[in-house]
C-alpha cells in the first residue's frame, strides 16, 4: 500500500495481491488480527481518551460493505459505528458540505467507519459538474483543515481507497443483475456509473494529490480479491491501535489492607 502520494496514476497501481502472498496463509493471519482487534478496541473504549475514524472510498462495486463485515466481525458493536453518506438531503444542502459529516465523527473511545465520506463532495460533485475546479480547491483546503482538527482532538484518521480494476467492477455489477441474492444492490444507473470510470479516476487522483498530508495519508488497497483487501485494512487498523497503545484505566476498586 502507498502512504505518500505526490502523483498517482491509478491505471498503473496493482488491483490484486502480490504474487508472493498466499491466500490460505493470509486468511489464517487475518483470524489472528481480528482477535487482536477485539482486544485493542476494548482498550480504546475503556481508556476513553482517543478515537479512530476509518474512511472507505472506492469505485462502485469496490466492496466497501463486504470489507466492513470482514474486518469488524466479532468486535463489540458498542464501540463501533458505521455511517453511509449518500446524496445530501435538502436540509444538509442548506449547510456547509462538512456539516453532516462532523456530526458523525467519533467521540472518545469510539471507532467510526465512513462508507463513503466527505470526499464525495469533491468526487461525484465534480464528475456531475455540480461544482467547478475553483470550488473543489477550496473544499480540498477545508477537508485538510477538518481532518487536522480531528487529529488535534485525539482522532486518528485512516483513509483507504479500494482500488478495483475495471474488469472486476464489470463482473461485480453484472452479478447484481444475475445473482438473486445480490439483486437488492442493483441501482438504476449502475451501467452509466461504470462508464464514468475515466472521470472518476481523474478526480480521485486529484484528491490523492491535494488531500494526503504525511499526518493523514491515503492508503491505496488492491481490491480485486476480497480476502486480501480485508487483510490490508485490518492489518493497518491493528498496527495503528498498537501504536496508540490504549490502556485500561486504573481500577476504582478499594482492596482491604
Amino acid at each position: 500500500m502507498n502512504s505518500t502520494l505526490p502523483d498517482v496514476d491509478l491505471t498503473k497501481l496493482p488491483t490484486r495481491a502480490p504474487k508472493h502472498v498466499h491466500k490460505d496463509e493470509t486468511k489464517r493471519e487475518m483470524r489472528k488480527i481480528r482477535e487482536e482487534l477485539v482486544e485493542w478496541q476494548e482498550r480504546l473504549y475503556a481508556e476513553n481518551k482517543r478515537s479512530i475514524l476509518v474512511v472507505l472510498q472506492g469505485m462502485d462495486a469496490s466492496g466497501k460493505d463486504g470489507l466492513i463485515r470482514r474486518v469488524f466481525s466479532g468486535i463489540n458493536p458498542q464501540g463501533v459505528r458505521v455511517y453511509s453518506f449518500k446524496e445530501p438531503t435538502k436540509d444538509e444542502l442548506s449547510h456547509d458540505f462538512l456539516w453532516r459529516i462532523h456530526q458523525r465523527t467519533p467521540g472518545h473511545g469510539m471507532i467510526h467507519v465512513f462508507n463513503r465520506s466527505h470526499y464525495e463532495d469533491v468526487l461525484v460533485t465534480r464528475v456531475d459538474k455540480l461544482i467547478d475546479d475553483a470550488t473543489a480547491k477550496q473544499r480540498f483546503a477545508a477537508i485538510n483543515h477538518f481532518e487536522e482538527l480531528l487529529q488535534q482532538a485525539g482522532t486518528t484518521v485512516l483513509k483507504f481507497y479500494l482500488n478495483v480494476s475495471e474488469e472486476e467492477q464489470e463482473e461485480r455489477l453484472a452479478e447484481r443483475v444475475n445473482n438473486p441474492s445480490k439483486q437488492w444492490k442493483y441501482e438504476p444507473g449502475d451501467d452509466h456509473k461504470a462508464g464514468q470510470w475515466p472521470a472518476y479516476r481523474q478526480v480521485y487522483e486529484d484528491v490523492f494529490k491535494h488531500c494526503s498530508p504525511p499526518s493523514c495519508p491515503w492508503h491505496l488497497v488492491p481490491s480485486d480479491q476480497n480476502w486480501y483487501k480485508a487483510y490490508e485494512v485490518a492489518r493497518t487498523l491493528r498496527d495503528t491501535l498498537a501504536d496508540l497503545n490504549p490502556t485500561y484505566p486504573e481500577s476504582k476498586l478499594t482492596r482491604p489492607e
